[in-house]
């Protein structure tokens, strides 16, 4: 029997069966349609969807295998959350290399869309942290790969979207840290030309940087918002640290989106002179610095029954400035974007995987409201400028791009067809791969 699907951002509308994995040792029972996995569904878009297949849930996966409290290594079923790592790992001195901006996805999920996050400049992404990890093919193949053993089929994996196989368990390389304290600051910031100083003035002495940019923002005011970086905290933090907020929620998906424009424009407005200074110093908890989003469980609920989609691309150097007014300016124009609009520097770390998107350059994420033809001819306007500057756009956040730009945005993708599972498909790659 199909049961109905959805990713994180409620778009598209799918059905396909669902067959829970609670065995890693088990073998992948043969599907007359094809199989795709799914960890915790934080995909934004339909690469973790598989329309009319089935999809293979993981999260009964889920036991740690080894960790070794000296060295940080540590081992576990790819259905593992990063937050039950983290619950693990940091009373012990530990913490992820790499971790985007929540916490409740799978270890799985985390190397199939070699995820990035604030430290990008430094870290690169988790696919460069990850030892190893084992592969189980359609065909009852299990492959352990790693950058020395089956390098080929790894670099394929880590990033690969789930379709070269399923991942069972991987081995992960934590990161020391002192205290699960951060030393923080924000910084008020007027145009996007105090960002790119800003940030380029950070990325020496500090391991997160990130900036939150008002996407409403008109005239004099396009470009302004708040540059976040921070280091973690040594053994003994300052008094009165800020710890993690309570857990608040979306109880129910209201009958229309509540991100609106007069309301997008009050809260970013509010957002932006939340604090009298334009300096900010704080030591405050890992959690409300890294998953702000995760203190609010359901929050993709907001957007009403149509959903969002969610946008990030990546823009090279050379034309950062510039096409990212551009995008900002479009944004702005045309009303859209929502309250927490991402913009941060991608370092010159080498992404492992074939499919990897994080690349050097600029990077802006955002979310829109599904608002049909308007909002999807906003989308073709903002890919224009993005191919135009030979930049790329996410997959894991994307449902809609052109087969002719996810071609151009990944120009090895050819050969990363050829490490695909033949059992294995989503709906994301089946629209990727058709002839335009």
């Amino acid at each position: 029997m199909s049961a109905p699907g959805q990713s994180w951002g409620r778009y598209p509308q799918t059905r396909q069966r669902l067959i829970n994995v609670a065995d890693r040792h088990a073998p992948l029972l043969t599907q007359d349609v094809p199989v795709l996995p799914f960890g915790n569904g934080r995909s934004y878009g339909d690469s973790c969807l598989n329309d009319g297949g089935v999809l293979l849930c993981t999260r009964g996966i889920d036991r740690f295998i080894a960790f070794d409290p000296v060295t940080g290594v540590i081992t576990c079923e790819a259905g593992t959350l990063f937050s039950d790592i983290l619950d693990l790992a940091v009373p012990q001195g530990w913490f992820l290399p790499v971790t985007p901006g929540t916490r409740f996805v799978t270890v799985g999920g985390a190397i199939a869309n070699d995820v990035h996050g604030k430290n990008h400049h430094r870290a690169g992404t988790i696919g460069r942290h990850i030892r190893e990890l084992e592969l189980l093919r359609s065909d009852g193949e299990r492959m352990r790969c790693s950058s020395t053993e089956r390098p080929d089929w790894f670099a394929a994996t880590i990033g690969g979207l789930g379709l070269t196989g399923l991942i069972t368990h991987a081995t992960l390389q934590l990161r020391r840290i002192a205290s699960p304290w951060m030393i923080a600051e924000s910084h008020r910031f007027r145009s996007l030309s105090e960002f790119f100083l800003l940030s380029a003035a950070s990325d020496r002495d500090y391991e997160y940087t990130v900036a939150w940019i008002d996407c409403a923002a008109r005239g004099e005011a396009l470009g302004r918002g708040l540059f976040s970086r921070a280091n973690h905290a040594p053994p003994h933090p300052p008094a009165r640290p800020a710890a993690p907020a309570r857990q608040l929620g979306v109880p129910v998906t209201p009958p229309m989106s509540l991100i609106k424009p007069v309301t997008l424009r009050a809260f970013n407005a509010i957002y932006y002179h939340r604090h009298r200074r334009d300096i900010v110093r704080q030591t405050t908890h890992y959690q409300p610095f890294f998953y702000p989003l995760d203190g609010l469980r359901n929050w993709n609920r907001m957007y009403g029954p149509r959903g969002f989609l969610q946008y990030q691309c990546v823009i090279p150097p050379a034309f950062a400035e510039d096409a990212i007014r551009e995008l900002v300016q479009s944004i702005s124009a045309a009303g859209g974007g929502s309250f927490l609009a991402v913009l941060k520097q991608f370092g010159d770390m080498t992404s492992p995987g074939l499919l990897s998107f994080p690349r050097q350059g600029t990077t802006l994420a955002l979310d829109f409201a599904n608002e049909g033809d308007t909002t999807f001819r906003l989308l073709d306007r903002l890919d224009s400028v993005v191919a135009a500057a030979g930049g790329a756009v996410y997959p894991a956040k994307d449902a809609r791009m052109s087969s002719t730009h996810f071609r151009q945005y990944f120009p090895r993708w050819e050969a990363f067809s050829a490490f695909v599972d033949p059992g294995f498909s989503s709906s994301f790659w089946r629209r990727v791969m058709e002839k335009q």
